[in-house]
């Protein structure tokens, strides 16, 4: 019989690139939504079919904030492997969200933690599940950061990731469950939210190549990040599922570069001047600022095999090749008379 994967957050980009590698592998896989009064499953539309016809891939109303019903879809599910990715996700957000951020982040996993220790409980299986902790949780320490090195959280996003992380450690240790903590560092593609700034540079750079748009505003550009391939990254999650015992790793590319120097790389590759139509806006500083991650996967190569395949030069040319696709379509349409607004232009 097909493996059984849930997937909370599955139609975020993570959940999208990791329910297309679990579909490949021929898993059954489902995962959690959140009701919305619009659409928002446009990430995975290309993989969903008609549930009257035993799609591989089924999807459930639930949330992080409700533990009697992820108990249910635990119960309806059967899962053998749980891959939770749910998050209020926004740093600078969780700022301005830090209650609701907590809530969802932090104690949404502990949630899920207790709804698994009773479904196993009840059921006799045991289920692996992988947990997606950030690279920010790290926050001010120096890099590069790897397993070993002490959290410094320096936003309510990152610390509720810490909470989540410690939280794995202290179920695994007290009840030995399956628990593996990922601590990923930044992993971008053309399915990124547009409020993130790697996307938010690269829509914005090509509307501005084709006369969409003037300018691009944005915050703090020399904190450096470590970017590599969401693609690139799922693969690493399902890895960390398939050892024998539970363990904790830090996946990276070991490469770092300043916002900055993105911007230089992204508008090079459309052959325009940054300099011209970015402006700096102090609205888009965060309260803590976090200068430079960079992290060391040495772990997760010996120990899992794994290694990126994407840099961040071939990262940044996917995105721009796609979001200029998208920047076309968009002069068509405003040719005919339509507008499109950016999803980040309020960010």
């Amino acid at each position: 019989m097909a493996n059984v994967a849930l997937i909370t957050g599955i139609t975020g980009q993570d959940g999208s690139y990791l329910a297309e590698f679990l579909l490949a592998k021929g898993y059954q896989v489902h995962g959690i939504i959140r009701r919305a009064s619009l659409f928002n499953t446009d990430r995975i539309d290309h993989l969903y079919a008609d549930p009257h016809c035993k799609p591989a891939l089924s999807l459930h109303y639930g949330d992080l904030s409700d533990a009697s019903g992820l108990r249910r879809i635990l119960d309806l599910v059967n899962p053998d492997e749980i891959y939770n990715l749910g998050a209020q996700s926004h740093v600078k957000v969780s700022f301005d969200q830090p209650e609701f951020t907590a809530d969802v982040v932090g104690l949404g996993t502990l949630r899920l933690l207790e709804a698994l220790r009773g479904y196993q409980t009840a059921s006799g299986r045991k289920v692996k599940v992988y947990q997606a902790g950030s690279s920010e949780m790290f926050g001010s320490a120096k890099p590069r950061q790897h397993e070993k090195t002490p959290f410094q959280p320096c936003s309510p996003y990152s610390c509720a990731k810490a909470y989540s992380h410690f939280q794995m450690i202290n179920y695994r240790e007290s009840y030995g469950m399956f628990l593996t903590n990922g601590i990923l560092f930044n992993h971008e593609s053309p399915r990124r939210g547009e409020t993130f700034v790697t996307r938010k540079i690269t829509r914005a750079a090509t509307r501005i190549k084709l006369g969409l748009q003037d300018k691009l505003y944005l915050g703090n550009l020399e904190a450096k990040r470590d970017w590599g391939f969401a693609g690139d990254y799922v693969e690493a999650m399902w890895m960390m599922l398939q050892q024998d015992q539970p363990d904790d790793f830090v996946i990276a590319t070991g490469e770092s570069i300043s916002i900055r120097a993105f911007l230089e790389l992204v508008f090079a590759r459309l052959d325009l001047d940054w300099k011209a139509s970015v402006e700096i806006d102090p609205a888009y500083f965060r309260p803590a600022e976090v200068d430079h991650l960079e992290g060391d996967a040495t772990k997760a190569r010996q120990a899992l095999g794994w290694a990126p395949r994407t840099d961040v030069r071939a990262l940044a040319a996917m995105m721009v090749e796609s979001d200029l696709a998208l920047a076309e379509r968009e002069r068509v349409l405003a040719n005919a008379g339509f507008a499109m607004t950016p999803q980040g232009g309020h960010r």
